[in-house]
C-alpha cells in the first residue's frame, strides 16, 4: 500500500516512459464509472473517462462488462463511508465470479477516509482523491499489476493543473459543465468539503474560456460554470467579469452557474443579471436556515436580514429571477419555533425549489462532534419538519408552474425525456423542466405551448416555427 507524496505526483506529471508503459498496459481493457453526488463529481467523472480513453481503454456500458470499475463518491449525506463499503460489498460477487476486475473509489469519500477504506475493503485496489485525476491512468495500471494504492494528497497550488476537457466528450449535449474553481475556504460546521476538496483554487480565466470555446465547437449551447463557491472566484478576474468574458464567446446561448455562498454575493454579480442577456434568470443561493441563531451555529456568515437584502438586490436587477436554495431541517439545537422561522423565510422568498434534507452528521465536523452538547433533534422530529417544509415548497412550485399553463415558454432542447421517451425534454431560462411533443434537435431553442403543469415539470407541445 503506498501514498503519493512526492513532487512529481503533486504536480500531476508523469514521465514519458511511465506514460508509454501505462498506455501499453491499459490498451484493450474496459472501464465503467458510476457517479454519485454533485455537478463537480459529474464533471470529474467526464475527465476520468477522458484520461482512461486516452490511455487506450474503452468504456463499458455495464459494470459487469468492465475490467476496471470506478466509483466517484460524495460525502454529503450521513455515513457515506458505510454506504460506499456496502455498495462495494454488493459488487464483490461480480469481481469474484465473472472476471478479475479492479476497483477504484474516487471522490470525496475516498479523500475523507484515505487508507481506512483500503483497510475496510481488502479487495479494493485504489483509493484516490479529486486531485489525483491526472494520475488515474498510472494508478489503474499499477492496480492491474497487483498494487494497492492510496493517493489522497492535495496538490500544491503552484503545481496544480485543472484537468483539461476534450470537446468530443460533450458532443451531442446541449449543455456542458465547466469547472472554474475547486475547494472552499469557509468552515461551515456541518460540511466536509474543505477537508475533501481542499482550499479554494481558481482556474485561470483564459483556460476556462478555451474550454468554453471547445464545448461550443462540439455543439454545446449552454455553459454551466461550477465550483464549490464560485462567488469567490479569483482566476485573474472577478466571477462577474468571468461571466462577461464567457458571454462574449461566439456560439454561447445560455450561461448558468453553481454554487454560491450568500456572504460573497456582491452588487457586481447582481448587475451582471441586468446587463448580460445570455446569463439565465435563475440563481441557487443556499440559505440553510431562516434563524439567525442557527445560522451562527452553522458558521454561516450572514443574517436572515442580510440574506433577504441580497434576494431583493437580485430581484431588482432581474425581475422574475427564479431562486432556489438548500435547507437543513433539524440542525442540532434547533427548536420548533426556530424551524418555523425557516418556514416563514420560504413563504417570504417563495423559492422555485428547495433542496432540503434532515441534518446528517458528517464525521469530524464540529456539528457532529457537538451534536449531543448542542441538542440532538430526534430523527422522527427531523422527518416531520422536513415533510412540513417540503409540502410548502411543493405548493409554491405548483403555483409557479400552473401560472404558465396556456403560455409559451422558450426551451433549450436536451434530448428525449427519461420519463416519457416519446417526448423531448428541455429547460426554460428559469431552469424549469419541460416535457413536450415536438421534432426539434438537441441544442435547438424552441417555443413550447404549456398545456399542463405539476410541481416538478411543465408539459406541452412545440409550436410551429
Amino acid at each position: 500500500m503506498t501514498t503519493a507524496e512526492n513532487d512529481e505526483a503533486q504536480s500531476g506529471t508523469l514521465s514519458p516512459e511511465g506514460g508509454a508503459r501505462t498506455e501499453n498496459e491499459l490498451a484493450g481493457r474496459t472501464f465503467h464509472i458510476r457517479t454519485y453526488g454533485c455537478q463537480m463529481n459529474e464533471y470529474d467523472s467526464d475527465r476520468m473517462a477522458e484520461a482512461l480513453k486516452a490511455a487506450g481503454m474503452t468504456e463499458a456500458a455495464a459494470l459487469e462488462e468492465a475490467d476496471l470499475v470506478l466509483l466517484n463518491t460524495c460525502a454529503v449525506r450521513e455515513k457515506p463511508s458505510h454506504k460506499v463499503v456496502s455498495l462495494l460489498g454488493r459488487f464483490r460477487p461480480v469481481r469474484k465470479n465473472l472476471r478479475p476486475q479492479r476497483f477504484i473509489v474516487a471522490g470525496c469519500v475516498a479523500q475523507h477516509m484515505k487508507d481506512e477504506l483500503l483497510n475496510q475493503v481488502p479487495w479494493l485496489d485504489v483509493v484516490m482523491g479529486p486531485d489525483a485525476i491526472c494520475r488515474l491512468p498510472d494508478l489503474a495500471a499499477r492496480a492491474f499489476r497487483g498494487e494497492r494504492i492510496c493517493d489522497t494528497s492535495f496538490a500544491r497550488p503552484a503545481g496544480y493543473r485543472f484537468p483539461l476537457a476534450r470537446p468530443d466528450t460533450v458532443r451531442g449535449r446541449a449543455s456542458a459543465m465547466i469547472t472554474v474553481m475547486k475547494g472552499c475556504n469557509n468552515a461551515c460546521t456541518y460540511c466536509v468539503v474543505p477537508r475533501t476538496r481542499g482550499r479554494e483554487l481558481s482556474r485561470p480565466f483564459a483556460e476556462v474560456l478555451n474550454e468554453v470555446r471547445g464545448a461550443v465547437s462540439a455543439g454545446v449551447r449552454e455553459i454551466m460554470l461550477v465550483g464549490q463557491n464560485v462567488n469567490s472566484y479569483a482566476g485573474g478576474c472577478t466571477f462577474a467579469e468571468l461571466i462577461e468574458k464567457v458571454h462574449g464567446v461566439e456560439g454561447v446561448q445560455r450561461i448558468r452557474f453553481t454554487t454560491s455562498n450568500p456572504q460573497d454575493l456582491g452588487q457586481d454579480l447582481a448587475d451582471a443579471f441586468s446587463r448580460l442577456p445570455k446569463l439565465m434568470p435563475s440563481f441557487h443561493l443556499p440559505v440553510q436556515s431562516g434563524c439567525d441563531r442557527i445560522l451562527e451555529r452553522m458558521r454561516r456568515r450572514y443574517t436572515v436580514k442580510e440574506y433577504l437584502a441580497k434576494v431583493e438586490m437580485l430581484r431588482q436587477a432581474r425581475p422574475g429571477i427564479a431562486l432556489t436554495t438548500d435547507i437543513i431541517a433539524g440542525f442540532p439545537g434547533e427548536t420548533e419555533a426556530e424551524f418555523d422561522e425557516t418556514v416563514e423565510l420560504v413563504r417570504q422568498v417563495r423559492y422555485e425549489n428547495v433542496y432540503s434534507f434532515i441534518f446528517s452528521p458528517r464525521e469530524g465536523t464540529p456539528a457532529a462532534l457537538h451534536e449531543a452538547e448542542w441538542g440532538r433533534v430526534p430523527h422522527e422530529e427531523q422527518v416531520r419538519r422536513l415533510e412540513k417544509l417540503q409540502t410548502l415548497v411543493r405548493d409554491i412550485s405548483l403555483e409557479y408552474a400552473q401560472a404558465l399553463v396556456g403560455r409559451d415558454v422558450e426551451v433549450l432542447v436536451e434530448g428525449p425525456s427519461k420519463t416519457r421517451p416519446d417526448r423531448l425534454v428541455g429547460h426554460t431560462p428559469e431552469n424549469r423542466t419541460v416535457n413536450f411533443q415536438g421534432t426539434a434537435s438537441v441544442g435547438d431553442l424552441v417555443l413550447v405551448h404549456v398545456e399542463s403543469a405539476s410541481s416538478n415539470a411543465l408539459t406541452g407541445r412545440q409550436k410551429d416555427s
